[in-house]
């Protein structure tokens, strides 16, 4: 049986890892998209383990038997087929141990070639908070700030495009953050885990030290940004601050939030409006849901820029000292500036 550690298992050239886990451990976490390819049923593996802890090895391994061998083609047929797409497989379950084993141990005796990984998902998982902890000492981040609807997002969606290396934190959390937060994205919110393990695939997959991210508050949605890339963000560094002008944040807010939505988005925005009562009382957020009702959106979220969320918000723009400062009315001229600017910072012109 042939095995590999994590770091050299990243390492690996048109690899694919395939996850033997539950389908509930599998969504809680895993490795780069990792192909599920579950050898128990989550109920299953509960039984398997409670008999293991009550009856012993031996029992455990012949109940396994009864809800593993019907898989078994389907395992083999599977990874057959992986293995004309992929020069390398790795395979893992939760601690490297038995699941895993024999899944390799099968398919290696039907002559598929395939590694398992030492450890499982839990030495990967040490692997990442390892790398989360110390990253910074090397890593530097280019830290996008702006008002609300400057298009923060936008630039960094555009700078992925172009291959730039950057880290849309909202996009890994599916939410941007604020009361409205989940509204633009229709996927589940990921685990704490996931969210993490996102993290670190775009930073120790980076071509540079130098990563666009935007700025953040610590939690963003349901998840929080680990300690030490929060630091790294309001740390002194590498700073930009976007401006456009009123009339394109309302249009960039309309056409995320608003435009081509149907009746019941927005009801949804009429709920989320209501939360505000208590920071902006009844007659403004009656108005503000008038607005809505009637269909003048942009002067609604024109309100809402002016009358809560740049108050709001313009303290913590104010804290920073900028390295540069970026209009993005242009948004393609503005693109030429900041990857610029990026390579600029990768060669040492700029100074933190």
């Amino acid at each position: 049986m042939k095995t590999i550690k994590v770091e050299e298992a990243l390492k690996l050239e048109n690899a694919i890892f395939i996850d033997v886990r539950t389908e509930s451990e599998y969504n809680e976490d895993n490795i780069l998209n990792s192909f599920s390819m579950p050898l128990f049923k989550d109920n299953e593996h509960n039984e398997v383990g409670t008999i293991y802890k009550m009856q012993g090895k031996h029992e455990a391994i012949e109940i396994g038997f009864d809800y593993v061998s019907y898989k078994l083609k389907d395992i083999y047929r599977e990874t057959n087929r992986l293995a004309k797409e992929y020069d390398n497989i790795v395979v893992y379950c939760a601690r490297g141990g038995m699941r895993s084993g024999s899944v390799v141990n099968l398919l290696d005796s039907l002559g598929v070639n395939v590694y398992k990984l030492e450890g499982g998902y839990k030495a990967y998982r040490n692997f990442v908070l390892d790398y989360l902890k110390d990253v910074m000492e090397y890593k530097h981040f280019i830290v996008v700030h702006g008002l609300t609807g400057a298009g923060k997002t936008d630039l960094l969606k555009m700078l992925e495009e172009k291959e730039v290396d950057m880290i849309d934190l909202e996009g890994k959390a599916k939410n941007s953050g604020s009361t409205f937060g989940f509204i633009t994205f229709d996927k589940k919110p990921p685990s704490q885990k996931k969210f993490e393990s996102k993290i670190f695939e775009k930073l120790y997959f980076s071509k540079t030290d130098y990563i666009f991210i935007e700025s953040e508050s610590k939690r963003v949605g349901h998840v929080c940004v680990p300690n030490e890339i929060y630091e790294g963000i309001i740390r002194d560094g590498y700073h930009i601050l976007l401006n456009c002008s009123l009339e394109n944040r309302v249009k960039r807010l309309c056409r995320d939030y608003i435009y081509d939505r149907d009746k019941e988005h927005i009801e949804v925005l009429k709920n989320c409006i209501d939360k505000f009562r208590k920071r902006l009382g009844h007659k403004k957020v009656d108005e503000y849901i008038n607005l809505l009702e009637e269909g003048k959106y942009e002067e609604l979220v024109e309100k809402y820029l002016l009358e809560y969320y740049d108050p709001l918000y313009m303290h913590s723009v104010e804290k920073y000292t900028y390295n540069k400062v970026i209009n993005f009315d242009n948004m393609d001229k503005a693109l030429d500036e900041v990857i610029n600017f990026h390579k600029a910072a990768a060669e040492g012109a700029i100074k933190c």
